[in-house]
């Protein structure tokens, strides 16, 4: 349990990190840094932290055949809905899995569905930054049920909320570092309040999609969480009785 909390709470502080010794090597440096391929690289770097730590757990097969599911029905919600502004069925979804199966399998769902959508949608410098958000969505809902294992309904309801805001202040830092100069906290508050009809439009739908359909998928994926359980359990080998006594 130990290796799993530092497997899945490291990339953070790589994240972390990585910014401090990019500050720290370009702020007496006559170069203006890119902060856009910084951050990008910062972004990439934890994905591939966390996909490793993936690797490295040797998931069982019907786990990954889950998580490939997970992820394209929630990429093709996504690319479906596309024509809505900021209507985000792939965060709700991601978040009730992470709720049910955990960190792992809610980070795995919401950085594959953000990558599978995004061939249909456009890739770009800011799909790790989609990959990254959606992944930590899925992630923290997993931390929201073991710090809160008694919440209710509308309890998960603001949590949905909620991630309509943080996924775009997430994302806002990517158009943030790429689009906007000088960088500083003015500017980042203007960044993040051109988006703020479009955030509240996520966090609205986030809200919506729980309330008609988060306790019947929450059902589903209780279920198929019980079969995963089930064939990992040993197969006891029972001897036949011996009737030569």
């Amino acid at each position: 349990m130990l290796a799993f909390h530092v497997k899945w709470k490291s990339p953070l502080f790589l994240l972390a990190i990585t910014g401090m010794l990019a500050f720290s090597a370009t702020a007496g440096s006559p170069v203006k840094p890119d902060w856009s391929l910084l951050s990008v690289a910062m972004v990439c770097a934890a994905i591939l932290f966390l996909y490793w730590g993936f690797e490295q757990s040797r998931a069982s097969t019907r786990e990954i055949a889950v998580i490939a599911v997970l992820a394209a029905l929630a990429a093709l919600g996504r690319v479906t809905l596309a024509a809505l502004p900021s209507i985000q069925p792939v965060t709700f979804l991601v978040i009730v899995t992470g709720y049910v199966f955990g960190a792992r399998t809610g980070f795995m769902v919401g950085s594959t569905a953000a990558l599978a959508s995004n061939f249909f949608l456009g890739q770009g410098p800011w799909t790790p930054w989609q990959m990254f958000a959606w992944g930590l969505a899925g992630a923290s809902a997993a931390y929201y049920r073991s710090a809160f294992p008694g919440a209710g309904k509308w309890a998960m309801v603001i949590f949905q909320f909620t991630w309509g805001y943080l996924f775009g202040c997430i994302m806002n830092i990517w158009t943030w570092t790429a689009f906007v100069y000088p960088l500083n906290w003015q500017s980042f508050l203007a960044t993040y309040a051109t988006s703020i009809w479009f955030d509240t439009c996520h966090a609205a739908g986030n809200a919506l999609f729980y309330l008609f359909f988060g306790a019947g998928v929450i059902k589903v994926l209780q279920r198929a969480k019980k079969k995963i359980e089930l064939s990992r359990l040993p197969v006891q080998n029972i001897s036949p009785p011996n009737n030569h006594n």
